[in-house]
């Protein structure tokens, strides 16, 4: 049986909680299954009953939020990446409800993830709801939910699991954070080409035009 994240010591209140998950609203949070006695069985359960993605982090259920303008943007850059990656058979590119198992106890749902034919098991796509995948890239488009924090923490995650390439998409200022490392990053502007780096050499996106999209 789950040991109850909340009987931890440094768990003392429901402030310690959502402090510990990066300061996240609290409605974001599950209360059932009991924080710290969720599985992945849940997150796969509530997402085929109420069609809610959750993420599991440290046995609690963790809503994840996408909006309208936010879910835009996540398909257009799927759009670009599939069609670079796709003529040249390099891998698969997943979308905003690709759940991915980094670590035991331990699903995330980047809103676009790139993954090599390389770290594909056999070359082939796992049949599980949530397989043990790494992305070589993933990509989190910001909600106003978010908190730096709760995308610190992730990016930590991420680039523990081995995850190569991190982009932070920002619809506010209209800009991506290109994460090589936890800490390790540079900010690409409106009017600038994202590119692939060496996760994906020769892709590149036209951040004014992806943008664009957002226009009235």
């Amino acid at each position: 049986m789950p040991t109850l994240l909340t009987s931890s010591p440094d768990i003392a209140t429901v402030a310690d909680l959502l402090e510990r998950l990066g300061g996240i609203p609290p409605e974001r949070v599950r209360y059932y299954p009991l924080p710290g006695t969720a599985t992945e069985a849940d997150v796969v359960e509530i997402e085929q009953r109420e069609n809610r993605l959750c993420e599991l982090i440290d046995g609690v259920l963790v809503e994840k939020p996408m909006s309208f303008r936010e879910s835009l943007l996540a398909v257009l850059i799927a759009t670009a990446l599939n069609n670079f990656v796709m003529p040249r058979r390099l891998g698969v590119v997943a979308g905003a409800d690709g759940m991915i198992k980094l670590f035991p106890g331990l699903v995330r749902i980047p809103d676009v993830a790139y993954v090599s034919r390389e770290r594909l098991p056999g070359g082939r796509v796992p049949p599980d709801p949530i397989p043990h995948l790494v992305p070589d890239l993933a990509v989190e488009v910001l909600s106003k939910s978010n908190t730096p924090a709760e995308m610190a923490r992730k990016r930590r995650e991420y680039f523990e699991a081995g995850v190569r390439l991190v982009w932070l998409v920002d619809p506010g200022p209209r800009s991506v954070a290109v994460f090589t490392g936890a800490e390790q990053f540079s900010t690409v502007e409106a009017d600038v080409s994202l590119d692939g780096g060496t996760v994906l050499p020769g892709f590149t996106l036209e951040l004014k035009e992806l943008f664009a999209e957002l226009e009235p």
